[in-house]
């Protein structure tokens, strides 16, 4: 089984990203087919690097059986563009940072990640100023997405 190699962007690793990488694990291991996956997660500015992600997505993420307690951030670097198959980003100004930073050859590889959803595209917005609605809806769209991620990579109908 070929592996593919998924990385997850948005600004800081705190809320958005981690929380598509949760998911995205998640639904693979569900349908035992993770073996064939790896994902993560990395930020386009380094504001929280080491840190874990913010509590409200943490809980968030556990109240629908998504683990994301090891998860720890980080920032987009040059080796991303060349082992990762897809960067996925969470809105249009994280994919402007990613096709400003990525060689050419590889920019190929960076779509809008709710591309994927039932919606066909948009913004993940951004929930780390707003209430605990703000991460319920990220989840709503992340699980949309993540869904149509695995049908169009092939394992899951």
């Amino acid at each position: 089984m070929t592996k593919h190699r998924i990385l997850f962007v948005c600004t800081g690793n705190i809320c958005r990203s981690p929380t598509a990488e949760g998911v995205a694990r998640g639904m693979a291991s569900r349908l035992e087919v993770d073996k064939g996956f790896h994902f993560d997660s990395a930020g386009t500015h380094g504001y929280h690097v080491g840190e874990p992600p913010d509590p409200r997505t943490v809980r968030a993420a556990r109240e629908r059986g998504y683990d994301l307690s090891g998860l720890r951030a980080r920032r987009v670097t040059e080796f991303d563009f060349v082992h990762f198959d897809l960067l996925l980003a969470m809105g249009a100004d994280h994919l402007d940072s990613l096709r400003r930073a990525c060689p050419r050859e590889h920019a190929h590889k960076l779509r809008l990640f709710l591309d994927y959803g039932r919606d066909g595209g948009g913004d993940v917005p951004d929930p780390y100023y707003g209430g605990m609605d703000g991460f319920e809806r990220v989840l709503d769209l992340v699980e949309d997405a993540a869904a149509g991620l695995l049908r169009e990579l092939g394992v899951q109908k």
